[in-house]
């Protein structure tokens, strides 16, 4: 080099280069699995001159430096990564400037395996326990999880982080969890609702026994909510109201100090819809108990008949005729319905082993007297629990398509024997959204 190149070289300075997130998740053999944003710059020299490229795998049977795709010109550039295999590399990242200089930052990758119908499937990282959803309109939703009280606002087409998230716990006045389980809208009004039953130990704790609401303006990426009301025992209106039926449900005793939820005479609440053509009658749905609650027992449902007027602190919760429904033996996980009152009911087991007991999806007219139709098995192969079904498509039309929404907090997602909901790194923790063919 000459004289005068080494001078040229010494008036750049070293590269920069910053990550939009320094943790990502993808899978084996996955469709649209999220990026991450690279920024870069070098003084004296403009951004399009720089490269990056992936120069290190940590262990390249997950991912390789050849399966690192870096999209995109000028200071910003998009990285994607292929994943061979699950598990964790940790993939170093390296622009490369004029004057031959470098600056490097590690990009931490996980890889889950391979899941069926890939090209269906996205991921909704930043939680693993999504438990609830609602169409916000534009390809996008509404998603709660039962770890936390946070919802998010997801794009339904692609795997990644939310668009938005919002935490009303102050408004609510809950410190703890509420163990968001169901949710139904109705015009601009979203009803959340916690399971309402003991936790996992049998022990009360309050902030489950709460039903609240959100109000949307905007739709699509451009949705927005702001905190409706809330209410704190309903819980307790259902034990008072069973007990004066004649205890038909069990439900003082489901509830009682010690009690396990998600027991077949447990009490346990999943689903949450409108009646039809209601906008104040919403019907419970049961994961427990089961009635009677024996093998092959009926899922039940519990019209709540003035639910408009509960979450305004206007008046105790009332309930209408209980509806028993034969799915083969399954409980309610979700309840969703459209504007011609065609419903669909996620169904699986009141057990808490979620990854290996049955699922199917079934719909039904939302009328007491008629019987739920089968429509699918729901694959159990996968990790997670099926737990939330966005929105309801014309159940008249073949070929007909429904977005449904695991819950896997549970997994094992990396095959290191952490559960996800245990995982560290929000931006690996994820939960599963399928689409699937509901109609011949």
């Amino acid at each position: 080099m000459g004289m005068g190149s080494q001078a040229h070289a010494a008036s750049y300075g070293t590269p920069t280069i910053s990550l939009s997130a320094a943790y990502l998740s993808g899978a084996v053999g996955a469709t649209g699995d999220p990026a991450v944003q690279v920024t870069i710059a070098q003084s004296g020299a403009d951004a399009g001159a720089l490269t990056v490229s992936a120069s290190k795998s940590s262990k390249t049977s997950v991912a390789a430096t050849g399966d690192v795709a870096v999209s995109g010109t000028g200071p910003t550039r998009q990285v994607t990564v292929t994943a061979r295999a699950q598990g964790y590399t940790d993939l170093t990242l390296k622009v490369t400037g004029l004057g031959g200089k470098t600056a490097t930052k590690t990009l931490h990758y996980a890889a889950s395996a391979a899941a069926q119908l890939p090209s269906d499937t996205r991921y909704f990282t930043g939680s693993s326990d999504a438990s609830a959803a609602v169409d916000a309109g534009g390809g996008y939703a509404l998603v709660a999880d039962d770890e936390s009280n946070v919802l998010r606002l997801y794009d339904r087409s692609a795997s990644g982080a939310p668009v938005k998230t919002w935490d009303f716990s102050s408004r609510i006045g809950a410190d703890k969890e509420i163990d968001i389980e169901g949710a139904a809208r109705v015009g601009s009004t979203i009803y959340w609702t916690g399971s309402l039953g003991n936790n996992k130990d049998g022990e009360y704790k309050a902030a489950r026994n709460t039903v609240f609401t959100t109000t949307v303006t905007g739709s699509g990426a451009a949705t927005d909510l702001s905190f409706g009301g809330a209410y704190g025992k309903l819980r307790d209106d259902l034990v008072a109201w069973d007990k004066a039926n004649g205890n038909r449900y069990g439900f003082a005793a489901g509830t009682a100090d010690g009690e396990i939820p998600k027991e077949i005479d447990g009490f346990n609440v999943e689903g949450l819809e409108f009646a039809p053509g209601s906008t104040t009658t919403a019907y419970l749905g049961f994961r427990a108990p089961l009635t009677p609650a024996v093998t092959g027992g009926k899922a039940l449902l519990v019209p709540v008949t003035n639910i408009d007027q509960v979450v305004a602190g206007k008046a105790s919760a009332s309930f209408g005729t209980p509806v028993e429904l034969d799915l083969g033996g399954l409980s309610v996980r979700d309840l969703r319905k459209n504007a011609a009152n065609q419903y669909l009911i996620v169904a699986g087991s009141w057990a808490a082993d979620d990854n290996s007991d049955p699922y199917a999806l079934y719909s039904w007219t939302g009328n007491a007297a008629d019987r739920p139709v089968q429509l699918r098995s729901l694959p159990t192969s996968d990790p997670g629990a099926w737990e939330a079904v966005v929105d309801v498509p014309d159940l008249t039309v073949p070929g007909a398509r429904a977005q449904l929404i695991t819950d896997d907090g549970a997994a094992d997602l990396y095959g290191d024997g952490t559960d996800a909901k245990d995982l560290t790194h929000p931006e690996w923790q994820k939960s599963r959204a399928t689409w699937f063919t509901v109609t011949g």
